[in-house]
């Protein structure tokens, strides 16, 4: 086996450990929350159906390569929900830190030329400048939303989330790069909220 092969085995080795990591949001069956690895995966096929929702300029083949990286870091840093007592460390400095050194590890399993480019489109998405990043930033906010709709409150439930957080934190993000969807997920909210 060549050296090339061996560090892209490890590197997949490495991320099927995005597994193991539990996240706040059930499934849509609320038999139980969703690990990472099933986050990543879910929201890339997000990408695939929804491409109709992009702006103009996106390509969904790069939004799709994003979010199947997007939450490796993950592995390191466990994950942040954003409406937990801890949701105000999410996107902190010391939280960004840990996942820069997490992505520097992880990307860096990989032969130089894959860790380059693939550490970049990591950042990219990260810095949610582009509109790729835009649209994929949007996407990773409106999954667990719909989850958790679809769980009956789910981890809203945990947190006594309101509508004017969810609003605050999430609709914000989703709004900036698919607005139409934003306008129509916020409904189904409010709907949620005013019945709950």
């Amino acid at each position: 086996m060549t050296d090339r092969l061996a560090r892209q085995l490890a590197f997949l080795a490495e991320a099927d450990r995005l597994k193991q990591v539990i996240r706040a949001t059930p499934l849509c069956d609320g038999s139980r929350r969703e690990n990472t690895g099933e986050h990543s995966w879910h929201i890339a096929l997000y990408a695939l159906v929804l491409a109709d929702q992009a702006g103009p300029g996106v390509n969904i083949d790069r939004v799709i390569r994003m979010l199947l990286l997007h939450d490796l870091v993950e592995i390191d840093t466990g994950d942040v929900p954003i409406h937990s007592a801890n949701g105000a460390a999410h996107g902190s400095a010391a939280v960004q830190a840990a996942e820069a050194r997490a992505a520097e590890r992880i990307f860096g399993l990989l032969p130089d030329d894959l860790r380059d480019g693939l550490r970049a489109l990591w950042a990219e998405f990260e810095a949610a400048e582009t509109p790729d990043a835009v649209f994929a930033k949007s996407l990773d906010r409106v999954q667990p939303v719909m989850q958790n709709l679809a769980a009956g409150g789910g981890s809203w439930r945990d947190y006594a989330v309101t509508l004017a957080e969810l609003e605050a934190r999430v609709g914000a993000r989703v709004a900036r790069g698919a607005p139409g969807l934003w306008d129509h997920v916020r409904a189904l909210a409010a709907d949620w909220f005013a019945r709950g």
